[in-house]
């Protein structure tokens, strides 16, 4: 499977969207420099509040391009960033991964997929009725979650907006992907 990055963003503040940068720089074991969520240990506030101590699977954050046009069709602006993630792409399907798919981006970045974003009110208060277009349900009544995933990184290096994706499927079973 190949894609390719479209956008990158960071903030080192807490705000729900990332502002555009012209390349992010990710180091290994802590996530995006210079971003609030990067760190060996959990950084989401409140997951912090639950157990500061928890490893944090959630460095990296990548959304893929292609459900902005989906919820754009219910009415819905989306850009890149505006959602916190740290990495648009296109055309890789990211919700199809399985954990532990490690995806590599550009000449070295290597990112390990860790699971699902689960995502919360605050799109709400981006956007009304946005949450209900990221998260709804099957026709078995499964929980869906479309906000993209959550990756660890592997192996740093600088991400820039049209580096190439390519997704190496782990061996074994393949464990489908849930939030984290």
């Amino acid at each position: 499977m190949h894609g390719r990055v479209t956008a990158v963003s960071r903030n080192g503040q807490y705000s729900f969207s990332k502002p555009n940068r012209d390349s992010i720089r990710l180091l290994a074991g802590l996530g995006v420099e210079g971003d609030v969520h990067a760190g060996v240990t959990v950084k989401h506030r409140s997951r912090v509040a639950q157990d500061p101590s928890q490893p944090n699977l959630r460095q990296v954050h990548l959304i893929h391009e292609e459900l902005f046009d989906e919820v754009g069709g219910d009415g819905f602006t989306v850009e890149p960033g505006e959602l916190g993630e740290n990495v648009t792409t296109c055309g890789i399907d990211l919700l199809g991964l399985p954990v532990g798919t490690l995806l590599r981006i550009g000449d070295s970045a290597v990112l390990e997929v860790t699971g699902l974003r689960n995502p919360c009110l605050q799109i709400d208060h981006f956007q009304n009725g946005l949450l209900k277009q990221v998260v709804g349900r099957d026709e078995a009544g499964n929980i869906v979650r479309k906000a993209g995933i959550m990756s660890i990184v592997r192996q740093g290096g600088v991400v820039c907006p049209g580096d190439t994706i390519e997704a190496e499927l782990p061996s074994g079973p393949h464990r489908p992907l849930d939030r984290v």
